[in-house]
């Protein structure tokens, strides 16, 4: 059964279809050296969810937070520090995109106070974020530790805002996200080089984040 009207061969039906391809063509790829084919799958899975989040009427900062985070992506598909700084960057603002739209769309604090257990997952991954982001902080070196430090605040602010949005998706997306660049972040400056851990620490980041993509847009839009 598919999400939209039509089958898969219908417009919406078939970008989606299209973009979990690009995903999972990613998938394969990720420990593969960078290419113009990883880009493209990678960007693209991504950019496809911002096609999607248009051709069904999506916000206008739904689409702005796809589309800079498949901005992210083509940077983080490359080598070295420029294009990691490039990404975060790009992931960033699109984080600012997705707490301007989570802000208002949703109800405000009120609804946290009416539902409490809203709290639950943001307060677990503030208290999980924090003392990791102290650890990773002085690894990340003084070049970019502002940097990391920025985007650390941001999608916090963006789980905390995903509260406030009545379709609880959003929220699970949220934290999909977080942990996604948990992972991430500490796979790149607390796990050695050689570690066996990077095994299973890239194909976890590469599925929750898009699956978080995923849920966020298709909250919005169905």
């Amino acid at each position: 059964m598919m999400p939209f009207a039509g089958g898969p061969e219908s417009l919406s039906n078939g970008t989606l279809l299209l973009s979990a391809v690009a995903a999972f063509l990613h998938l394969l790829m990720l420990h593969r050296p960078p290419s113009w084919r990883r880009t493209v799958v990678k960007t693209g899975s991504v950019a496809l969810l911002a096609v999607l989040a248009q051709v069904e009427g999506g916000p206008l900062l739904l689409v702005a937070a796809l589309a800079l985070s498949a901005i992210g992506d083509a940077f983080l598909a490359q080598d070295g520090e420029k294009a990691f700084l490039g990404g975060l960057a790009s992931f960033l603002v699109a984080h600012l995109a997705y707490v301007a739209l989570f802000v208002a769309t949703g109800a405000g604090t009120e609804i946290l106070a009416v539902q409490p257990w809203r709290l639950a997952l943001p307060v677990a991954v503030t208290l999980t974020a924090l003392p990791l982001l102290r650890r990773l902080l002085p690894a990340a070196g003084p070049n970019i530790r502002p940097a990391v430090g920025a985007y650390a605040a941001a999608i916090l602010a963006m789980m905390w805002s995903s509260a406030t949005v009545a379709a609880p998706l959003v929220m699970v997306g949220a934290a999909m996200f977080v942990v996604s660049d948990a992972i991430l972040a500490t796979a790149k400056f607390l796990f050695a080089p050689a570690s066996r851990h990077h095994g299973w620490a890239a194909p976890s980041v590469w599925m929750l984040y898009y699956l978080a993509q995923v849920a966020i847009t298709l909250a919005f839009i169905l």
